[in-house]
């Protein structure tokens, strides 16, 4: 049995497919899925969602106008308890000086502090929360 990495309740996290490096995470027990945030998001009818990395508040938001293939749609229950249908892609994300697969859903997220999620799934059997703490990570990266 490998040893499970500690992260903090903040942590940040790279999604390299989309060039967002360094974005601040909420790390959330509570939510069952990643999340990011974007906006003017759409699927079309050749199954690709098109979304913008477009917010002030967050410099790692290019602006951007990002294509990429849909890898389902989701039902998911939001923070305020509404179930919402979301499109959801398939990246490669840097954590914590790792590279992982993994599934993000696409939602507007501008009235939260954190442009990304981190939920359970993700965390399953690899990592975990010290609730207590916060980016850990950087501990890493200046070991290396």
């Amino acid at each position: 049995m490998h040893e499970k990495i500690v992260v903090g309740k903040k942590e940040l996290i790279s999604i390299v497919d989309l060039e967002l490096y360094n974005l601040d995470a909420k790390v959330d027990t509570g939510a069952d899925s990643n999340a990011l945030h974007c906006d003017h998001i759409f699927v079309d009818n050749q199954n690709l969602v098109h979304f913008r990395l477009l917010d002030e508040v967050h410099e790692s938001y290019h602006g951007k106008k990002i294509i990429m293939p849909l890898y389902k749609m989701k039902h998911v229950k939001s923070s305020n308890g509404t179930i919402q249908e979301r499109p959801s892609i398939k990246v490669t994300v840097e954590f914590f000086g790792k590279m992982y697969n993994t599934i993000i859903s696409l939602t507007n997220r501008a009235d939260m502090k954190y442009p990304m999620l981190i939920g359970r799934k993700f965390l399953a059997n690899k990592f975990l929360v010290d609730v207590s703490q916060e980016y850990l990570c950087k501990q890493t990266i200046k070991e290396k």
